[in-house]
């Protein structure tokens, strides 16, 4: 039986360009808009495909004024929220390297001034999946090798960094993160240096 782990874990802090922390957590954190607020997240990223969060409208709000309820809300989070969708197993080739692109991106990311960018806030990021102990676990750690390869010359030395951080048992090691997310995040890492060898990606 899995040991419980905090809401949300502190996994690394002054992340370039704005000196952003990074922490993890499970679906618990990622509901709880009060916590992440207190913790001055501004950014979301849901790694897992079968885990959405409402952060529009109340549970069990329907639609617009007069619509059916079977049309859903749309309107703006009080974050920025990004969705990569990760089973937590094999996934197709090249989506943990999306992932990696859009966590980057979300970071880097500048809103226009426009009313209909409302969320301005250059906070922190959280980083999450159903329960943030595998999923997000591997991009965070995947994330951490790439742009701080002098602390973590290899992906294993990050992934050891984020199960301690996120208080991930040495029991649970074999599946937290599982092979799967770890091969897939080497693969994005080996792809990722070749085409900033290239000259085609420079992040």
């Amino acid at each position: 039986m899995a040991i419980p782990l905090p809401s949300l874990s502190l996994i690394a802090r002054g992340l370039d360009p704005h000196g952003a922390d990074l922490f993890i957590g499970g679906t618990a954190a990622a509901r709880d808009v009060d916590l992440l607020r207190r913790h001055d997240i501004s950014i979301v990223v849901n790694t897992a495909v079968n885990v959405d969060v409402n952060y529009v409208a109340a549970p069990g709000d329907g639609g617009e004024d007069g619509e059916s309820n079977t049309v859903c809300r749309a309107g703006f989070a009080p974050f920025r929220v990004f969705k990569l969708g990760l089973v937590d197993g094999e996934n197709p080739p090249g989506m943990m390297l999306g992932g990696y692109c859009i966590l980057h991106g979300a970071l880097h990311q500048t809103m226009p001034q426009k009313e209909s960018y409302p969320s301005q806030a250059r906070g922190n990021v959280l980083v999450h999946c159903r329960e943030g102990r595998s999923r997000s676990v591997a991009l965070a750690a995947l994330y951490l090798h790439l742009q701080d390869p002098t602390r973590f010359p290899e992906l294993e030395d990050a992934v050891a960094v984020v199960r301690a951080k996120r208080g991930l048992p040495p029991e649970e090691w074999f599946e937290a993160p599982n092979k799967e997310m770890i091969d897939a995040a080497a693969e994005a890492a080996r792809a990722i240096r070749s085409l900033r060898d290239h000259g085609v990606l420079a992040i």
